[in-house]
This record gives structure tokens, sequence and C-alpha cells, in this order.
């Protein structure tokens, strides 16, 4: 589970990823790090916002860095 604070590694999106649940697209690139600063939890999908960027990502298109 993402939580705020954590540092995740953004894995790539597929479009599929980005409608569902209507996130926006991520403004990242591939295996760089960025700090999670809100968690929205859904009932079938969690919406992350990163530190210094606008918009709500798919948790799903990152992963939780140790």
């Amino acid at each position: 589970m993402i939580k705020v604070g954590d540092n995740v590694e953004y894995l790539g999106c597929t479009p599929e990823q980005v409608r569902w649940g209507n996130h926006d697209w991520p403004p990242c690139i591939l295996g760089r790090i960025y700090e999670v600063t809100h968690v929205d939890v859904h009932s079938q999908h969690t919406k992350i916002q990163l530190k210094g960027m606008v918009g709500q990502f798919n948790s799903v298109c990152f992963h939780v860095i140790d």
C-alpha cells in the first residue's frame, strides 16, 4: 500500500490504466523516483499525487522504493 511520504518509481502507464478512475497522465520519466504527497483510496483503484506535479495518477503505474 502506497502511503504519503513514500518514494515511488515510475513504471509507465497504459492508456487503459490512465482512463480507469479518470486519472491524469503522469508527466513522469521511466525509472525516476518521486515523492507521494497525497493518497486517495477507492474501492477498485488508488489515486496518488506527487510532489511538484499537478494531477492524480493511478498507483499501479508506480512501485514503492524501500
